[in-house]
């Protein structure tokens, strides 16, 4: 079974917020919500060794995925097909119990609809053979695509350019998050946990 994920160069990503308003306007994401957050962390370190670099967040898309183990109603799941996990609006009925269980907040709430929504990798672009629009859109050619498992795949392609210390994961909690981040050492410090700032959130902040 695929599993299909973005990959984010962060050696690359410039914090231009062009994939949230990509994400915003290809999804009709409800004003004040956002499927695709990109964080600020840092910086940290002492002056001249400081780190301070963008972190765009979004769906996990997590092997196991506890927002799926939750559902009381089966609203959210695994699409048996592309293996993605989404949302059913239909059968969503507000109890936000997959919002609690996420582990890093990428999950909104539909205050018109009543209803959680999350990043579907832009399912109704790669279903027609097309790029989720924050991967076609970035500037800087620093989001990927494709299937983890599939060697020949954009994501796995990049990944391989860089060594194991140059590739990280948000905090894995035994959720096994599919979305990868490549951050060479020579560009910054990989920050294992961070903390966002309240609302708005655009920083964030390494928590022990």
């Amino acid at each position: 079974m695929s599993h299909n994920c973005i990959v984010v160069n962060l050696d690359r990503c410039t914090g231009c917020f062009g994939c949230e308003i990509a994400c915003k306007m290809e999804n009709n994401v409800a004003l004040g919500q956002r499927w695709s957050k990109v964080l600020t962390v840092g910086p940290v370190g002492e002056y001249p060794n400081m780190t301070r670099y963008a972190l765009p967040t979004m769906c996990q898309q997590c092997k196991e995925a506890p927002c799926v183990h939750v559902c009381p109603t089966g609203a959210s799941y695994r699409d048996p097909n592309t293996n993605i996990v989404l949302v059913d609006k239909e059968k969503c009925i507000g109890c936000k119990y997959c919002m609690m269980a996420c582990p890093y907040g990428v999950r909104s709430w539909n205050k018109t609809e009543k209803c959680v929504e999350k990043c579907t990798l832009c399912g109704q672009l790669t279903s027609a053979g097309k790029l989720p629009a924050c991967v076609k859109s970035c500037a800087s050619g620093a989001r990927f695509y494709g299937d983890l498992d599939d060697p020949n795949s954009d994501v796995s392609k990049e990944l391989a350019k860089y060594d194991d210390s140059a590739i990280h994961t948000l905090e894995d909690q035994g959720n096994g998050p599919c979305t990868h981040y490549i951050l060479s050492t020579s560009i910054g410090e990989w920050q294992q946990r961070v903390k966002p700032r309240t609302a708005p959130q655009t920083a964030a902040y390494p928590e022990a």
